[in-house]
């Protein structure tokens, strides 16, 4: 049995990856890994609050693994903290480390490279499928979601706070990844197959901040 950690952004990709993971009979997630913005008690990039992260591994039953991350934070802060993880991981037996990237090949490149030579082996369960296709079937089997964190130079700042769903899908023009991939859009889930029991939220106040805009969203 592999015993897997995943990556875990609080967003749709991640959560589809464990949705994916869970479906393979030689494959065990034993713990979630999400990064957090210190300073703002927040996941990094995403702009989740911790309470909302920490309500979703409770409802997968997996442990929560929460780094640290300085702000501003470099990238050699950033790799260190994450040295700190793989010697964590292997201390715990743990044989591969998962991501939920789609198709970005400069950053799965660089997901290899960091973990070259650790004995933990990279895993893409999300990785190559179509994402039109992709963003369809996480709706159809349930995941809910909305936009926390919208790139307003690529989409318009309306789309922070709105529902993943099929109305979405329609209204985002053309040019525009379904999944976000390029950066337009990144988002929470509240409610997925992996989970016990949806987390009730509500949208909170949305602003802008150093050229994203986003869309606070919070526990009800």
């Amino acid at each position: 049995m592999k015993r897997v950690l995943l990556s875990w952004s609080s967003g749709k990709d991640s959560v589809w990856a464990l949705h994916l993971l869970r479906q393979q009979p030689d494959v065990q997630v034993v713990a979630l890994l999400t990064t957090f913005n210190a300073a703002a008690d927040r996941v990094a990039m995403h702009a989740v609050r911790r309470a909302l992260v920490k309500m979703q591994a409770e409802r997968t039953g997996l442990p929560l693994w929460e780094v640290e991350l300085p702000w501003p934070c470099s990238n050699d802060d950033y790799e260190c903290r994450m040295r700190a993880v793989v010697d964590r991981a292997k201390a715990e037996h743990i044989d591969a480390v998962a991501f939920g990237d789609l198709f970005l090949e400069d950053i799965r490149a660089y997901r290899v490279k960091q973990l070259a030579g650790t004995g933990l082996e990279p895993l893409f369960p999300v990785w190559g499928i179509p994402t039109d296709e992709l963003a369809q079937s996480m709706i159809a089997a349930g995941i809910r979601a909305k936009l926390t964190c919208v790139d307003p130079a690529k989409l318009d700042a309306s789309f922070a706070g709105r529902e993943f769903d099929a109305a979405l899908l329609r209204d985002l023009p053309a040019g525009i990844d379904t999944c976000g991939e390029n950066g337009e859009f990144h988002s929470f889930v509240y409610d997925a197959p992996v989970f016990s029991s949806p987390i009730p939220v509500r949208n909170g106040e949305v602003l802008s901040r150093d050229n994203f805009v986003f869309a606070d969203v919070m526990p009800e």
